[in-house]
């Protein structure tokens, strides 16, 4: 597992902070640019430090991650929710801290963060915000944020990366349009905290983060500081309900469908069951290989600046 930064605290109170911006300069086009600059300007006027990199892959944000962190930095994630993903990946179980700056096309761990848009309120939450420890999930070895998901949806992940024309939900609706046309039911093996569960169906998902795929609120149970991870199976059925249970996760109503099935656990293995098919798994918006995939949460993995978790389940109510 990455992640073997050395601890950088946030300063005392009053002391201005240094920051080093991480970013995709390719996240939602120029979006990066148009939210960084007047951040920037902001922090800057406060008497903070700011220095920006670019990166040239998700490799090379990583490693710059890491170097920041080590300098005491507060680390910013500028991009969508691979940038993200990848930047705190980096960091996870360093105890560096971590600060988001929204600027993709889905943005779905900052949404789950509930993190202003605005730039001024974004400003005030770094200068001044505490960090709190919120949880990651190991994908495999590797640390992610959000969710990782199995089936169709990781199709339909490939389809919207591929897009070139459309942004934001129409990158992912297409995706879908174009995944679920070809789809074919997949027997999973579903494995949580030694638990099998043979399902066969569209998709798996095991979420930290209540929303996915562009502002879909796939697991709406979901804590990110719990220390457990929330699972949804969509079973088989005719593809329209794949589309049904999509538009339904906007209030939460595709729980109370016969077809959609809910779990929860700290460790999760997704395997196929029968050999010779290969399927690809998701991860923060990004596709870093083909089932199995086994995700296991950590635990206050990082020091995030943001606010403070809403009341409900917290990491306290894990049994």
């Amino acid at each position: 597992m990455s992640g073997s930064a050395p601890q950088a605290d946030v300063p005392p109170a009053g002391a201005p902070r240094t920051f080093t911006a991480v970013v995709n300069p390719t996240a939602g086009g120029s979006a990066s640019a148009r939210t960084l600059i007047p951040l920037a300007r902001l922090l800057r006027e406060a008497g903070a430090t700011v220095q920006v990199e670019y990166s040239r892959g998700l490799e090379h944000a990583a490693a710059l991650a890491r170097g920041a962190a080590g300098a005491g930095h507060v680390v910013l994630g500028v991009g969508g929710d691979g940038m993200v993903g990848c930047v705190g990946g980096a960091l996870a179980g360093s105890g560096a801290v971590l600060g988001i700056v929204p600027a993709g096309r889905g943005n779905d761990f900052a949404r789950q963060l509930r993190l202003p848009s605005g730039p001024e309120e974004l400003a005030e939450l770094l200068l001044h915000g505490e960090p709190r420890p919120v949880d990651a999930i190991d994908a495999n070895g590797v640390p992610v944020l959000g969710s990782v998901y199995a089936g169709v949806d990781a199709l339909a992940n490939q389809y919207a990366n591929e897009t070139r024309f459309l942004r934001g939900a129409l990158s992912y609706t297409a995706g879908a349009l174009r995944a679920v046309a070809g789809w074919k039911a997949a027997d999973y093996i579903v494995t949580v905290d030694g638990v099998e569960h043979r399902r066969s169906g569209f998709t798996v998902v095991v979420a930290n983060s209540g929303y996915y795929g562009f502002d879909r609120r796939i697991a709406p149970q979901a804590v990110e500081d719990d220390g457990l991870l929330d699972v949804v199976i969509v079973t088989d059925g005719p593809k329209r309900l794949f589309f049904g249970v999509m538009r339904d996760l906007a209030d939460g109503a595709h729980l109370r469908r016969p077809q959609v099935e809910t779990l929860r656990g700290r460790e999760v293995r997704i395997e196929l069951a029968a050999p010779g098919r290969t399927l690809p798994y998701g991860a923060d918006g990004e596709l870093p290989g083909v089932l199995p995939v086994t995700a296991k949460v950590i635990p206050g993995a990082l020091r995030v600046l943001a606010p403070r978790a809403s009341a409900g389940r917290s990491a306290s109510s894990a049994p």
